[in-house]
């Protein structure tokens, strides 16, 4: 694991010093101050739905309420981002990407992810400085390693909960679905995960608090249509 680390902030270092820069208010106390504000004034409404979602997971199937994964944050530093449990417990490892139809995920896993229920553990890891309300999604280590370095700049940012890839790609899991199961990892990495990175980009140089805003409010009229 330390050595993945190492790879990403290097890669990281490297793209920054070829890369134009970011936009200030990506970087800025400021939107630290908003991510903390507004994470705040959302858990005061999403804790109730939090407690139920719980308890659904807890009488649906055994195990534990939340899903725990190292991914990879800003600067390439490594955290642990919290989920719901949308998989059984004893479900059998498989491929790092989950595509629709997986198996491994149970019944009500499926509501929750569609509706993007699971999601919401992780505004703790937004109050703990890890992530942001708005940025690119936090890859797993693996996968980061990989970036092209015109678009590893992206790792010098505070990983989001959503952002302007995540909107893009918000059926991700419906177009995984199409591709054979040996090809998922290739088909991932060389295409979504780059193309991706890119949009986040594009996003990031251009992006202000009033887009932010703009952005989270479109997260929820896509989640709610």
């Amino acid at each position: 694991m330390p050595d993945q680390s190492q790879s990403i902030l290097s890669s990281t270092a490297t793209a920054i010093a070829d890369t134009p820069e970011i936009s200030r208010w990506c970087l800025s106390n400021s939107k630290r101050i908003f991510d903390l504000v507004c994470t705040s004034l959302i858990l005061i409404l999403a804790l109730p739905i939090m407690g139920i979602v719980a308890l659904l997971i807890k009488i649906s199937s055994s195990g534990p309420v939340l899903f725990r994964q190292v991914r990879t944050g800003k600067d390439g530093t490594l955290f642990e981002l919290f989920k719901f449990r949308t998989m059984t417990a004893r479900s059998t490892p498989g491929a790092a990407i989950t595509r629709g139809g997986d198996s491994r995920v149970s019944s009500a896993g499926k509501i929750l992810r569609r509706l993007k229920l699971d999601e919401l553990p992780q505004l703790f890891n937004v109050l703990r400085g890890e992530m942001s309300l708005v940025g690119p999604r936090p890859d797993l280590p693996q996968f980061c390693v990989m970036l092209p370095g015109q678009y590893c700049t992206i790792l010098h940012l505070r990983p989001g909960i959503t952002g302007w890839a995540s909107i893009h790609f918000r059926n991700e899991e419906g177009l995984l679905a199409a591709v054979p199961e040996d090809q998922l990892i290739d088909h991932y990495v060389n295409t979504l995960l780059e193309e991706k990175a890119r949009l986040d980009l594009e996003y990031a140089r251009r992006a202000t608090c009033l887009s932010d805003t703009q952005l989270l409010l479109q997260t929820i009229l896509s989640i709610c249509k």
